[in-house]
C-alpha cells in the first residue's frame, strides 16, 4: 500500500524533460525594410536554449532575404534579444548587398541559407 501511494505522489513531482521539449519551435519572421539595403527582421520562436538560437533565426531570415531580393550578401548590423513568457524575441538588422560589404559581421547569404536548411532553421 505505502509503495502505492509513493508511486502517485512521485507522478506529481516535476516531469523528466524529454527530447521533444529541446526541439525550437519557430514562431515567424516580419521582415521591414527601413531604407534601400537596410532591413529589419523580427523574429520569435519557444524553446530557444539560449540567445544565440533567436539570433541564428534572424541571420537565417537576412540570407533567404537577401537571395529574394537578388544579393548575394548581408552585414549584420545589430540584434537585440528578449525573452518574456516563454517566447524569445529578436529585432535584427542587416544590409543586403550584391558584393561583399565591408565590416567584420558579412554572411555569404547563398552558404548561410543551405546552413540553415541543413540546420533545421527556417528562413523567410
Amino acid at each position: 500500500m505505502i509503495g502505492v501511494a509513493l508511486l502517485a505522489l512521485a507522478a506529481c513531482g516535476p516531469q523528466v524533460p524529454v527530447a521533444e521539449d529541446f526541439i525550437p519551435e519557430y514562431k515567424g519572421v516580419e521582415t521591414k525594410l527601413l531604407d534601400g539595403d537596410l532591413v529589419q527582421f523580427n523574429v520569435a520562436m519557444t524553446k530557444a536554449l539560449s540567445t544565440q538560437d533567436v539570433e541564428d533565426y534572424a541571420e537565417c531570415a537576412a540570407a533567404q532575404y537577401a537571395l529574394i531580393r537578388g544579393y548575394g550578401f548581408a552585414r549584420h548590423l545589430r540584434t537585440n534579444v528578449s525573452q518574456e513568457g516563454g517566447i524569445w524575441r529578436a529585432d535584427a538588422v542587416y544590409t543586403i548587398s550584391p558584393s561583399l560589404p565591408r565590416g567584420i559581421k558579412t554572411i555569404d547569404a547563398e552558404v548561410t541559407a543551405l546552413e540553415c536548411v541543413e540546420r533545421g532553421i527556417p528562413t523567410v
